[in-house]
């Protein structure tokens, strides 16, 4: 049986009652789940520690997160936890956060992802820098490494981003 899903919120209730039966992997390879929707959480928080970091020149409170990215501290908690396993970061509870170098290298990637996209919508496809944002945090995850290379040569390796922020200087794969 083929299942197309054309919105995101059916998908995501899909999985909750797929996952209550303990058969979530199963439902995922079924319907070809893209990459990266399985990482755009790990994505989004390695990014924001990495901004935070940068913003306040020292390591990053949890609680700083909590609030950046307007989530609950449980949910935060967990997933500094599997960061940690994973060993993008480094911390001891009650600690402040220290990306590791594995971490610190994924942050600057996605970050360099942003950027470049936020050019490209900019530059090429002049969409409103209202949106620009919002619509890079969305595309990220989506484009390939080499996808992102083809942009940042149509547009000339651009040095920094709409807001004036730099563009990490990075080689992608």
């Amino acid at each position: 049986m083929i299942v197309v899903i054309k919105n995101l919120q059916v998908c995501m209730l899909l999985q909750e009652r797929v996952a209550n039966r303990g058969s979530i992997q199963t439902f995922k390879y079924k319907l070809g789940i893209p990459n990266f929707m399985r990482n755009q959480n790990k994505e989004d928080y390695l990014k924001a520690i990495y901004h935070l970091e940068k913003e306040f020149n020292r390591p990053v409170k949890s609680i700083e997160l909590v609030h950046y990215l307007k989530i609950s501290k449980p949910s935060v908690s967990e997933m500094i936890k599997k960061l940690a396993k994973a060993d993008l970061l480094s911390y001891k509870a009650y600690t402040k956060l220290n990306l590791t170098k594995k971490g610190i290298k994924e942050a600057e990637k996605i970050t360099y992802k942003h950027r470049v996209i936020e050019m490209f919508l900019t530059k090429i496809l002049k969409l409103d820098s209202s949106l620009i944002h919002e619509e890079g945090n969305r595309l990220e995850h989506a484009f390939s490494d080499q996808a992102i290379d083809k942009i940042c040569t149509l547009l000339k390796h651009p040095k920094f981003c709409p807001h004036g922020k730099p563009i990490p200087k990075i080689k992608l794969n």
